[in-house]
């Protein structure tokens, strides 16, 4: 792997990392080759079934990683006062043709946390003002959200989504209903977290464009899931995670603004560069550039991690996102046949992750010590070597995901090229196991 990769553009269909893995062949029900495991360095001892959660790297993008930080060591002076803004520009040129932008409206950040906090504090709230989110958002920008409210006074209401869901109509609706005259900002996930749905923001994005109503589509796990068409979707703002689907190294992300938001639109941080005088470069790319001495290299590999991924199967990216669909499909359905637990999703609105209703255990029970949100999870993995999340989800008034106001407990499953059809039958028979293990401790206390 050369540094070159890590830097340039390059066609979406190239082979950078020379592996022995690349174009794997799909085998009949869907799995590949065990060979495309070679590509991460994954325990081998554990089913690993939670891509969606922080990805993985493959060893292709680390080493290239690797590349770049020796290239930082060896003249770091160069590297953040010269060489990182030009090697920042050439990664926002291969995302500006990956994600349909303008380059030029691209801002680096840490994670999707920072990019939807900025976003926040660069909005010019008024006492009154309402932002509306539903209540399948993630809990990052919620506390945020949560924080900033009795400073500002302002007012965050909260879209009630069905789920299970029938229809990409339900969610249209019930943001729309929410909207009111004092509506200023709306929060949406272009795909859910903890209950793995695809909303349709085409449509919201749209209908809110009309009433000039900005909105921040939180795409976290919708780069390499998903396709993405920012100059088609015409959000106020975009944020997208790089780590999770496209198996970039962690701490990579980009977010989208807007140019008629982009004049007063600063970081959170202001670095030691944020008042030298640069009438060549907009300040907006400055800002974000260089935030203060941190280790950039994660970012300037994305399009390394692209490449990487695109040539894992004949296809690229579309053939890749097609197979994880269709993995993940059939796994909800193998796990279901097993357990008798049921669908909570049409497939259009299903990527490569599903999440599964699992049956809610009684206080003392749902009290057990765990190291993760749910005793499911530390069960499943110390009884049966599977990763994946179980966890709370709150309905009802208060905070979603708050393990106080749960309604419901899920499971997500995700699909990615180096799982097979075996792993999610081994699931099904786990969790029948460990289900009937709470159901015998509710019986005998």
């Amino acid at each position: 792997m050369t540094i070159q990769a890590a830097t340039t553009v390059q066609s979406a269909n190239a082979n950078p990392t020379g592996s022995p893995t690349a174009n794997l062949t799909a085998s009949p029900g869907f799995g590949l080759s065990r060979a495309a495991r070679a590509n991460w360095p994954m325990d081998p001892s554990i089913t690993f079934l939670n891509h969606g959660s922080y990805g993985l790297c493959p060893r292709a993008v680390s080493e290239a990683q690797s590349e770049l930080r020796a290239r930082m060591e060896r003249d770091p002076v160069r590297f953040f006062k010269v060489d990182l803004e030009r090697l920042m520009d050439g990664v926002r040129d291969r995302l500006g043709a990956y994600l349909n932008c303008s380059a030029a409206d691209l801002a680096p950040v840490m994670n999707a946390t920072v990019a939807l906090a900025t976003i926040l504090h660069n909005t010019p709230f008024q006492a009154g003002d309402e932002v509306l989110v539903t209540d399948h958002e993630y809990s990052s920008g919620l506390n945020e959200l949560a924080r900033m409210a009795p400073k500002l006074g302002i007012k965050v209401v909260t879209a009630k989504v069905s789920f299970p869901i029938y229809s990409p109509r339900e969610v249209v609706d019930s943001v729309l209903a929410a909207v009111t005259p004092r509506t200023k900002l709306v929060l949406i996930s272009q795909i859910t977290s903890a209950t793995s749905l695809i909303f349709p923001v085409e449509l919201i994005v749209a209908e809110l464009n009309r009433r000039n109503i900005d909105v921040i589509v939180d795409g976290a796990h919708a780069p390499g899931q998903i396709a993405v068409d920012i100059a088609s979707l015409q959000p106020t703002y975009w944020v997208g995670s790089f780590h999770k689907w496209a198996s970039a190294p962690k701490g990579t992300s980009f977010m989208y603004v807007r140019p008629d938001k982009q004049a007063n639109f600063r970081s959170v941080v202001l670095s030691s560069r944020a008042d030298k005088v640069r009438p060549e470069r907009k300040l907006f790319l400055r800002d974000f550039d260089y935030m203060g001495t941190a280790d950039y290299t994660g970012l300037l590999t994305i399009p390394v991690a692209l490449d990487t991924m695109a040539n894992l199967l004949p296809g690229g990216l579309p053939a890749l996102m097609r197979h994880n669909h269709s993995m993940v499909i059939q796994a909800r359905d193998i796990v279901t046949r097993i357990t008798g637990l049921q669908p909570t999703a049409p497939d259009s609105m299903t990527g490569c992750m599903t999440t599964l209703i699992l049956p809610s255990p009684d206080a003392e029970h749902a009290a057990r010590p765990t190291i993760y949100d749910d005793p499911m999870q530390d069960a499943l993995l110390d009884r049966h070597r599977i990763q994946i999340p179980v966890w709370p989800f709150g309905t009802g008034p208060g905070q979603p995901g708050s393990a106080s106001n749960a309604d419901l407990r899920l499971l997500r499953i995700s699909a990615q090229v180096y799982n097979t059809p075996d792993e999610y039958q081994k699931l099904g028979e786990a969790l029948v196991q460990e289900l009937a293990r709470e159901r015998t401790l509710r019986r005998t206390g």
